[in-house]
């Protein structure tokens, strides 16, 4: 079956200016190092909440998502995530405390101390996407039954998640339809690919919450974004720098005009 003709709006990387091709450059190295460094901070945020800090697994997601059903989510972030932050003395004064009732004055004469000490660095209530450790009134929310990411956590992290992301992979999407990749269906389901996997990804945090085998559906949805920018990001710049101009680019005349893209 021939190769579909190439749309006359259509422009292959070697087509285009050297000073595009410098911009989507720049745009696709600081994308690919955001989306890096993003993998980090998701791998450290998630991994350990089962207990095994060293991967990230389903029991990982359920707990972030529903709770790990015993215990509170301080518990679960001094024996998970945060086993590293604290020495283990420390750990287990804390968790004495939680289990022992998280009363108030135990707080004020011992536990604050080692907050202020270990942990007010960052949970001191000016990162929005942390857990607000100062005071006591604060710490007694996550010293409660652990019960996963609230619903409004969610509503907050999902939109600022759905604007960024629609922004990143547009971007990536737009310099990727530059690529000659054939069958033109394959490339336009390449393109659309992240977005559903967005979609799939946010959605089945709150489904996650009732259902625990959903967290699947998580992690299949970040796997197919992260494959899916990838593969997008290394043909982008293959084609830009070091490919070959595909031969029907290279041999078509300056007037051509045809439907297909």
């Amino acid at each position: 079956m021939p190769d579909a003709p190439l749309h006359r709006l259509y422009h292959h990387f070697s087509e285009l200016p050297y000073s595009v091709r410098v911009l989507y450059t720049a745009a696709l190295l600081l994308l690919g190092t955001a989306y890096l460094f993003a993998l980090i901070y998701l791998f450290h945020s998630y991994s350990g909440k089962d207990g095994n800090p060293k991967n990230l697994s389903y029991e990982d997601i359920v707990i972030a998502y529903s709770g790990s059903g015993k215990g509170s989510r301080l518990e679960s972030a001094l024996q998970g995530s945060m086993s590293a932050m604290l020495p283990g003395d420390e750990t287990q004064t804390l968790v004495a405390w939680v289990q022992g009732g998280a009363d108030r004055p135990t707080y004020e004469k011992q536990i604050k101390r080692v907050l202020d000490a270990r942990c007010m660095a960052c949970h001191d209530g000016s990162n929005p996407h942390l857990p607000n450790l100062n005071g006591y009134d604060n710490l007694h929310k996550v010293t409660e039954r652990d019960t996963g990411a609230g619903i409004f956590t969610l509503v907050r992290v999902s939109h600022i998640h759905f604007f960024g992301l629609t922004f990143v992979f547009f971007i990536l999407g737009l310099i990727f339809s530059h690529a000659y990749v054939r069958p033109v269906w394959f490339k336009c389901t390449v393109v659309v690919m992240p977005f559903v996997a967005v979609v799939l990804d946010i959605f089945s945090w709150y489904f996650t919450k009732i259902f625990h085998p959903f967290a699947w559906a998580v992690m299949f949805g970040g796997a197919l974004m992260g494959l899916s920018f990838a593969f997008m990001w290394v043909v982008s710049m293959y084609q830009m720098w070091f490919a070959r101009p595909p031969a029907v680019v290279a041999h078509r005349p300056p007037s051509a005009s045809t439907d297909v893209g």
